[in-house]
């Protein structure tokens, strides 16, 4: 039965999406806490189920990132989306940067 589980799990297109209780108990965070960051930016929801927010398994590392941030660096909410979207251009620019070289 596990087995048959792990391949009707895999073969599925779309993966899990996690409700905010489900996405706070993974993160070991307050529901509340990841309605901040969505109301802040900070987290997008993949999908919004009628007053449901529903998130990838990228939002928990997203949410790590973000607690990381906070908690040893001490970077405010403002702070965090400026280093998040930096971080994410400079990933991007070394994508970009990869693929012309290998037009070369």
């Amino acid at each position: 039965m596990n087995a048959e589980w792990n391949m009707i799990v895999l073969s599925r297109k779309d993966p899990r999406l996690l409700t905010v209780d489900e996405l706070a108990d993974v993160a070991h965070l307050h529901p509340d806490l990841i309605e901040i960051y969505v109301d802040f930016g900070l987290l997008e929801p993949v999908r919004r189920d009628g007053r449901h927010l529903l998130f990838d398994a990228e939002a928990v590392l997203r949410l790590r990132a973000i607690q990381r941030l906070r908690r040893d660096l001490g970077v405010n909410l403002s702070g965090v989306a400026v280093i998040l979207d930096l971080t994410r251009r400079l990933r991007l620019m070394q994508q970009e940067l990869e693929w012309l070289r290998s037009q070369l």
